[in-house]
Formats: C-alpha cells, structure tokens, sequence
C-alpha cells in the first residue's frame, strides 16, 4: 500500500534526511514524497542534500520537490540579485558545501563551482502541490485569496497573517518555513519544520495516517 509522506525543511542536514528516510522505512516507486522546500542553507552538506534529492526523483516519479524562500534566495544569488541576504540568512554555508565538492563538479557560478543540474533543479520547482484534501506549500497561504490568485511572496515567506487567521478552504494546508520544537497541529493546518539545522530533528507528516514522524542522525 502505497503511502504519501511531507517532509519539512532540511537545510543542508542531510544525515537528518537519510535518517528519516530509513525512519519511515521510504519505498521508492511505491511511497510519495512531497518536499517542502528549503533544502539549502545553515546546515553542513547543501549541496549532498540538492544531491540526494536529484537521486531520489531519478528513482522515482513520485517524489515533488516545492521550492521554499532559501532556493529564492540561492537563486537570486546566482543571478547577482541581493547577494547580501543569500550571505546573511546561511548563504555562506551552502556556498562552502559546494567549494568542498567542486573538484567533482565543472560550473563556475558566483563564489562556487554549482552543476547546472543543481541550477536547473532550483529554477524547476514549483511553488505549490495540491490534492483533492491538502495543500502542500513552503511558508503558507494569503487568507482570503482563492488558491489561484496566491503570489509568490507569500507562499515562500508568509507568517502572522497565515497562522493568525482561519484557512477557508476544504483543504488542510501542510506547510514548512517556521521553526518550531515540535510539529504544529491544527484542524485545516500541519506545520512540520522542527529546526533540524538548529539541533532539532527532521519531520515528515503521513498523510493518510494523519501522524507526525521525526528522526535524527
């Protein structure tokens, strides 16, 4: 029986990411996973994490990757947009995870060597997955717009208007992007970013059993 599992914000933590996988006990071509986004930043190992990600979809169809504000900021930094806020919110970290591995890999962006899979990957994700009972995001929804009239800006870096007021759709919203000590639970809401890069674990919500899961290395 196949099942669907969302898993928070990595940031750079692989050994968290390779724990919760064997956690779960992952089965790939027959589970789903659904990405949150921010898997770059703050942590060790950025680069093995966009890395790893690559290999899991190339193994299987049923693995969505979101894109979450970091990528934003990666992104903008490989395109000379505001550097300083990809350097001040973990930048550097990424940067020297992909300096460690450079001597594998060929492409000379900014202060890196990048693969131009990795950028391909980065500039791919969507913003958004939706299921006839769930919305998969990074940080949230605006209150009060329907789903295809979300921009951007929110559902990378929305907060207090999303925590603080009523979700109006049918669906439950599964978001990432604030860090909290455990899963946050609410009726229409599941919040599983548990601050793995901060000494917390890595956090995957079972859809269909409707329970939270955490590992660490």
């Amino acid at each position: 029986m196949s099942r669907t599992f969302a898993i928070g914000d990595i940031h750079g933590c692989l050994d968290h990411l390779e724990a919760l996988l064997a956690r779960i006990a992952y089965q790939p071509g027959e589970d789903r996973l659904i990405f949150l986004g921010d898997y770059v930043d703050r942590g060790p190992d950025s680069a093995g994490v966009v890395e790893r990600l690559l290999v899991l979809r190339a193994e299987s169809p049923q693995v969505v990757c979101l894109m979450g504000n970091h990528e934003r900021m990666f992104l903008d930094f490989l395109d000379d947009r505001r550097p300083e806020l990809f350097l001040a919110n973990g930048g550097r970290a990424t940067l020297a995870s992909y300096q460690r591995r450079s001597h594998r890999w060929q492409r000379l962006t900014g202060r890196a060597e990048i693969p131009d899979d990795h950028v391909a990957f980065l500039r791919a994700l969507p913003l958004m997955h939706v299921t006839p009972t769930h919305v998969f995001v990074h940080a949230g929804l605006r209150p009060g717009l329907p789903l295809a009239e979300q921009v951007e800006e929110d559902l990378l870096w929305i907060r207090e208007p999303f925590f603080t007021a009523p979700v109006e759709l049918s669906r439950t919203v599964v978001f990432g992007h604030s860090p909290m000590v455990t899963p946050f639970r609410e009726a229409k809401r599941v919040g599983i970013d548990t601050g793995a890069c901060y000494g917390g674990p890595l956090t995957a919500y079972e859809v269909d059993a409707n329970r939270c899961i955490s590992a660490m290395p």
